[in-house]
């Protein structure tokens, strides 16, 4: 395939393009810059394209890597690496709020009543909310992954049920 081809199939291919960028983005200014990104990728890589192979889905996974790419890149850069010793910067908030001592009391009969719950209900809770996955509960606790979460749906409802006064 020439490269006069092989730049009208590309040219042809602009509107759907564009449509699948709009899909992954949500976004129309992200979305024509990730076509343009793909254009350019697409073009300066060309040589590497087998041209009895389906363009559209060649270009269409240029586009979603390089949209992965780009993801992964600002949440990357968004990330927050704390080296003090005690994680000052990661514990504090960029804002200092004011708390009311009716949150403040909120919070202490919040954990009071999960302190109460039974420790096979407790422990896979407080896990979960300290930021563990599922599969890593379950191996630490030694229980089925199905049986951590059911235990952690289950505390959930009890607590919600017993701190209705805290809705809202």
């Amino acid at each position: 395939m020439t490269a006069i081809e092989f730049n009208n199939k590309l040219l042809n291919l602009q509107e759907n393009l564009a449509y699948f960028a709009r899909s992954l983005t949500g976004n129309e200014e992200e979305a024509k810059d990730l076509v343009q990104d793909t254009n350019f990728k697409a073009l300066t890589n060309s040589d590497k394209f087998q041209p009895d192979t389906n363009l559209k889905a060649w270009t269409y996974t240029i586009m979603k890597n390089t949209f992965i790419n780009n993801y992964r890149r600002k949440v990357k850069a968004n990330t927050i690496v704390d080296t003090t010793e005690d994680l000052y910067y990661l514990n504090t908030t960029k804002e200092a709020r004011y708390q009311s001592p009716d949150s403040n009391l909120a919070a202490e009969e919040i954990n009071r009543n999960i302190k109460r719950l039974d420790e096979e209900q407790r422990m896979p809770f407080e896990m979960h909310h300290q930021g563990y996955k599922y599969k890593e509960i379950a191996n630490h606790l030694d229980l089925s992954i199905g049986t951590v979460k059911s235990r952690i749906f289950f505390t959930r409802k009890k607590l919600m049920e017993r701190l209705q006064e805290f809705s809202n």
